[in-house]
């Protein structure tokens, strides 16, 4: 609907181009013919009086028909120029249009190219088939045979960037990527578990130091207590260098 617009906006805009610079022709020919046939006397001026600064110019009719005439000439002057102009627009609109034609024939061949559909491979056959599949398709018979012409040549140039990224290459690659990423997911899913089985066992160790500390502590404090109380029932103990005991030897009677 944009695109609609557009080209309504265009068109109108091209047709009041030249009603305007008709209209400036028309105006200063008409001018010019008029001040020319009352300047011989063959009709009569323009009359109007106008008022200046308390002065009144009683010729402010003729004044103003001279004006409006070198004016309307002086503006024709310009027509010319406006005419390159747009004669430039249009030949740029047409480029602009020929060269959005010739993008989206090449993206045709290039993407039947990345899909391997040509097999020729000297450069005359090579175009020509291009070519040929060009006036086949079924959104590109509207285009121009010239148009045609440049997307084969231009798809020819580039059939080693087809060659090199070529449908089958791009979805191997794809595929590639894909198993390297669930690999990647895997080993993250992995290594997530190796962590929480390591924290699992390194609290399960510190509970374990913490509860072997808890028995060497009480035993000590029972080694206190033996080696306290069995002197008092004549018994003494014989301990290793580490504080073991090993043996017991009673105390000769008294």
């Amino acid at each position: 609907m944009s695109d609609q617009i557009k080209s309504l906006f265009v068109l109108i805009q091209f047709l009041m181009q030249r009603l305007a610079v008709g209209a400036f022709i028309a105006a200063a020919v008409g001018l010019t013919a008029v001040t020319a046939v009352a300047a011989f006397g063959a009709m009569p001026w323009l009359q109007f009086s106008a008022e200046f600064n308390g002065v009144p110019y009683d010729n402010a009719g003729q004044i103003v028909q001279v004006t409006l005439t070198a004016v309307a000439v002086l503006l024709c002057f310009f027509i010319p120029m406006n005419g390159r102009i747009m004669r430039l627009e249009t030949s740029h609109r047409r480029f602009e249009l020929g060269m959005q034609d010739i993008a989206r024939a090449y993206v045709a061949a290039h993407g039947a190219d990345r899909e391997g559909l040509f097999q020729l491979s000297s450069e005359f056959d090579a175009v020509r088939e291009r070519l040929a599949y060009l006036r086949d398709h079924p959104d590109l018979g509207d285009l121009e045979p010239a148009l045609l012409e440049v997307a084969a040549q231009m798809s020819f140039i580039s059939k080693e960037l087809a060659e090199v990224y070529s449908d089958e290459k791009v979805n191997r690659a794809r595929a590639f990527l894909t198993q390297r990423q669930q690999e990647i997911e895997a080993f993250n899913t992995r290594l997530e578990k190796a962590k929480q089985v390591c924290q699992e066992l390194h609290h399960w160790a510190h509970e374990v130091e913490l509860e072997e500390s808890v028995a060497a502590s009480q035993l000590q404090r029972l080694r206190d207590d033996l080696r306290d109380i069995l002197p008092e029932f004549g018994h003494e103990d014989v301990a290793r260098a580490d504080g073991t005991i090993v043996s017991l030897t009673e105390k000769a009677a008294e």
